[in-house]
């Protein structure tokens, strides 16, 4: 009767497709619950953290997700070892990765990292990762989730994440603001993010000089390919001989975080931003238009979740927002979505994500074996889908049948 129980309870784990990198922790689900199973080590490592003096601070503020211990004996771990620990996290209201983002909210996100990390260094612990994917969104306050990220920090070591920090939030960063580029269908290509190697080729001549450049693409090029053939401890060991301390690593940190704090977008004004304003709608078609949205969203039970497709200024979005429990407002182009974010930030709006995406190519699955990165259409799985003004789009400009337009939304 044991085994038949245990074996019902493994049929009820489905494990996280992203959570497979580090082994000493892994991210599940079980009864409609976010779990994360923890070894021996990673478990003394929570508890250390649990028990120092920034980590609750930062728990009660919501910069990290909502984490408490649970009794491992509960739940089947998902593989042959038990796990020492088991912890739940609060659930994200909708998983967005980072080419889905605008500059602002990259940036933003880079910054929540950074600010946790300073925290953790002048506390004695470090993140072994440096990850965009580590940081989610409640509407537009981000959100570290990367819990089992957390360790004590030893002298005389770097911060292990650098590399993946510069790659998926300070390189994309840099792209925009210095080259005017959009930042998201690098980030989409390579789930890695932008390699050092291919930032230096980008910023030659003078642009080697632009804030950020010298350090951090071609000091952080170079010593790559220096020191390629060393293991890590070879180069820890150089580290501290050569005196390299935790106060320095902090300083380097805040050097890092004053950098992205000052970078700005470099782009041009978009024709979508003044959509509302110059569209061609009156005033009394814009509140009839209100009143139909507004009869959708309350014609049955509330909504869990509304899709704005094509969401502009967010006007529809905020609407729904009165009424639903979370609403996900997707605008193809960057300039707008940025402009939307830095809006709902002033207004601290926290049941809108505004994401970056073309809905005739949506983010697909990416990573490994292709469900790494969840495909938008497996995330999006709404109770109500806005589509105003969006459908002579797909089918004039971008020429895809009417009929198949309506079989999409219908899907999502």
């Amino acid at each position: 009767a044991g085994h038949r129980a245990m074996a019902m309870l493994h049929t009820e784990v489905r494990a996280e497709p992203g959570s497979f990198r580090d082994p000493a922790n892994r991210v599940f689900y079980a009864d409609g619950e976010v779990l994360r199973g923890l070894d021996a080590r990673a478990a003394e490592h929570w508890r250390a953290l649990s028990a120092s003096d920034f980590f609750p601070p930062l728990l009660a503020a919501g910069k990290v997700c909502g984490t408490e211990p649970v009794e491992p004996a509960r739940y089947a771990a998902g593989t042959d070892v038990p796990w020492a620990a088991v912890l739940r996290h609060e659930r994200i209201p909708f998983v967005s990765h980072p080419y889905e983002w605008s500059f602002g909210m990259l940036r933003d996100a880079a910054l929540l990292h950074l600010e946790i990390l300073r925290a953790a260094l002048a506390a004695g612990f470090t993140t072994k990762d440096g990850s965009a994917y580590n940081l989610q969104w409640r509407g537009v306050a981000p959100v570290f989730i990367d819990v089992g990220s957390f360790e004590p920090a030893r002298d005389g070591e770097p911060w292990a994440g650098y590399r993946q920090f510069c790659q998926t939030l300070l390189y994309p960063l840099l792209l925009t603001a210095h080259l005017g580029v959009d930042f998201q269908p690098w980030l989409r290509a390579q789930v890695d993010g932008i390699p050092p190697e291919q930032m230096r080729r980008l910023f030659t001549g003078v642009r080697r000089l632009l804030p950020g450049v010298p350090t951090h693409v071609h000091l952080h090029s170079a010593m790559q390919q220096r020191h390629a053939d060393a293991t890590s401890g070879d180069v820890r060991e150089q580290l501290r001989t050569a005196g390299f301390s935790r106060e320095l690593a902090l300083a380097a940190v805040r050097r890092i975080e004053k950098l992205v704090r000052r970078l700005r977008p470099r782009s041009g004004r978009s024709h979508w931003a003044d959509y509302q304003r110059t569209c061609s709608y009156s005033a009394a078609d814009r509140a009839a238009k209100e009143r139909f949205v507004e009869l959708a969203l309350t014609a049955g039970a509330p909504p869990g979740l509304v899709l704005d497709l094509g969401a502009n200024d967010g006007r529809y979005a905020r609407l729904a927002a009165r009424y639903a429990g979370y609403v996900v407002a997707v605008e193809q182009d960057p300039t707008v979505v940025d402009e939307l974010y830095a809006a709902l930030r002033a207004e601290d709006q926290r049941r809108v994500l505004p994401l970056v995406m073309d809905l005739a190519d949506p983010s697909p699955g990416g990573g490994w074996r292709g469900v790494e990165r969840a495909a938008f259409g497996t995330r999006a799985r709404a109770d109500l889908v806005l589509a105003l003004a969006v459908v002579h789009h797909l089918a004039i400009g971008r020429n895809v049948p009417l009929a198949q337009v309506v079989d999409q939304l219908a899907d999502v």
